[in-house]
Formats: C-alpha cells, sequence, structure tokens
C-alpha cells in the first residue's frame, strides 16, 4: 500500500504496529476501509481488534506505520476526528439517571451540537425510543440501551461510526434490530467499521478482515472468502460429534473436521465429493453411529477463519533479522 489515501478510502493503515510492553498488539497491520461500505473486523480476543478501533479514534498512539482515518492523522488532527467520527466502545457510559432526551442532549452539548432537536426527534424515530424520551436509561432494556448508545453517538452528524463489539450480550431479537439500524445509516451515506465476536453478523458488511495476532490473514467481501474455500463441505449432525472426528479423518479424501457443538463439518478435497460422502456414511454406520443428518453445506465465514488461521500458523516463522 502506498502512504497516500485515495478519496474512496476512509481508514487507511498501513504497517501499524503498537506494542503493549512485550506484547505486539497490531503486527504491521495493513487495510483499508471503503467510505460508505460497512467494514468488519473479526477475530479471536487479543488478535487486535479493539487496539486497531482505539488507533483509528485517537485513543492510541501507533509505535509506527501510517494510519489515516477521513484523510487525518488521528493523533495530530484529533479535534477533525473528533467531529466526523462517532465511536461507540464496549462500554459506552450512558447516564443511568438522566433519561433519553437528557442522555441526546448532554452529547449534543459535549461535541458543541446546538441546533440538534430535529436530528434527535430523527434518531430517536429510527431507534424506536420515541414513546421512552422520557424515561431513565437505567429503566431501560439492554438492547434499548444500546440503541440510545447509537442515537448518542450519531447526534452530531458523524461521516465514521465506529462500533467495537457493539451487541455483546445483547438478546437475538435486539440483535436483529440494531443491524437493521446499522443498514438505515449506511443508506445515510454513513461509513462504518465494526468489530464483532458473531460470525454471522460479520456476513452482512460489505467486506471483513480476518485478524490473528495483530495481522490481516484475509480480507474481502464475505461471499467471496466463502467461495475461496477449498474442497467442500459436509456437516455431519449427531450426538457423538467428537467419535465423528476420531474417525472421518481416515477416510480418503477428508482434509479436515471441526466441531461445532452437535455438528461436525468436514472439509473434502481431492476426491469425488459424494463418493467421499458415501465412505463417511459407511465408517459411521461401521462405528455404529447413525447421524440425524448427513449433507453439503456452503461454506460460513468461521469456516473459512478456521481454515485459514490453520494455514496461518503451518507457516514457517521468518528469521529475526
Amino acid at each position: 500500500m502506498s502512504g497516500t489515501t485515495r478519496p474512496d478510502v476512509a481508514i487507511h493503515f498501513d504497517g501499524v504496529v503498537k506494542h503493549y510492553g512485550d506484547v505486539r498488539a497490531l503486527d504491521g497491520l495493513s487495510l483499508e476501509v471503503p467510505h460508505g461500505r460497512m467494514f468488519g473486523l473479526i477475530g479471536p480476543d487479543g488478535a487486535g481488534k479493539t487496539t486497531a478501533i482505539r488507533v483509528v479514534c485517537g485513543l492510541l498512539r501507533a509505535d509506527s506505520g501510517s494510519v489515516r482515518v477521513l484523510g487525518h492523522d488521528p493523533i495530530r488532527e484529533h479535534r477533525a476526528i473528533a467531529q466526523s467520527v462517532g465511536y461507540l466502545s464496549q462500554r459506552f457510559s450512558l447516564y443511568g439517571d438522566l433519561s433519553v432526551d437528557e442522555n441526546i442532549a448532554f452529547f449534543a452539548e459535549i461535541h458543541g451540537v446546538r441546533r440538534y432537536a430535529a436530528r434527535r426527534d430523527r434518531l430517536l424515530e429510527m431507534t424506536q425510543l420515541t414513546p421512552f424520551r422520557g424515561r431513565l436509561a437505567d429503566r431501560l432494556s439492554g438492547g434499548m440501551k444500546q440503541k440510545l448508545a447509537l442515537a448518542c453517538t450519531l447526534i452530531h452528524e458523524p461521516r465514521l461510526i465506529v462500533l467495537d463489539e457493539p451487541t455483546t450480550g445483547v438478546d437475538p431479537v435486539s440483535r436483529r434490530e440494531f443491524w437493521k439500524l446499522l443498514s438505515e445509516f449506511l443508506e445515510l451515506g454513513i461509513t462504518i467499521l465494526v468489530t464483532t465476536p458473531y460470525l454471522d453478523e460479520a456476513e452482512r458488511c460489505a467486506r471483513v478482515a480476518l485478524l490473528h495476532a495483530g495481522r490481516v490473514i484475509a480480507a474481502d467481501a464475505p461471499d467471496v472468502l466463502r467461495a475461496g474455500l477449498p474442497g467442500r463441505l459436509i456437516e455431519v449432525v449427531t450426538d457423538n460429534a467428537e467419535r465423528v472426528a476420531d474417525i472421518v479423518p481416515d477416510v480418503p479424501g477428508v482434509d479436515d473436521v471441526q466441531l461445532f457443538g452437535t455438528r461436525a463439518h468436514v472439509r473434502v478435497m481431492d476426491a469425488p465429493a459424494e463418493e467421499t460422502l458415501e465412505h463417511i456414511r459407511q465408517q459411521l454406520s461401521s462405528a455404529g453411529i447413525a447421524p440425524r443428518s448427513i449433507r453439503f453445506i456452503p461454506a460460513t465465514l468461521e469456516d473459512v477463519f478456521i481454515a485459514r488461521l490453520a494455514a496461518h500458523e503451518a507457516m514457517p516463522t521468518p528469521p529475526v533479522s
């Protein structure tokens, strides 16, 4: 990547390194987030997601490398970043003894927004909080608190919103409503950078980056990443998935087996997949295992991430210069 940010790029990381003592939280991170799209950072705890988010918002200074956010250096031009970026952290602080309206007013004043009534009313309508505008924040459900936090984040009309695991701990219905809201904000031209531990949520992003140990191990549209997974996947549903994982790897053509609760995802390579499926069925039958279901399935982002992570960890470590 070049050091110059293109006009269609909202966020540009180029070789960014960030240490916490001896730990490299970001290890040469390079990626670009396009304007007006939803971009997902996904990876396990410790992958570097939250550190990357905080560097974007100017809350952490990178040790080396280049960062540009909406064309600005997030440290040297922090005022411009604060005016143009909305940040919803994992522990966004609402004031429980203030009402919905009062919380929004408070955050409007922090950002120096004076004529915000029309904007507030529109946000309350979009978040379906209008009937609760007089309710104290402490009396809202978890999902409603997240909606209010999002409204507070957007009251100063940012061009970019940065969300760090915004639906963690929120019930499934509220999660769906929250993501529907994000889609509506995308239609207004807002760029969204989001981290999430839920890979089904990441499927909603236009583009995702899979992070591991502070590095990007894959980045593309979710459907492109899924289509690029080698081989085909067979799902085996059984009450004894661990036994399946013991037996199936010996079947010719099977490359990998991953367990997801009662489901085993078997990746088939090299041999005709239909023949391998039949061989798996026969092998399980010989072991006294009768699957509730055995069928071909499309790859998920979780399958892609596991495969990419395994390939990444199998690569030889470059010598220290």
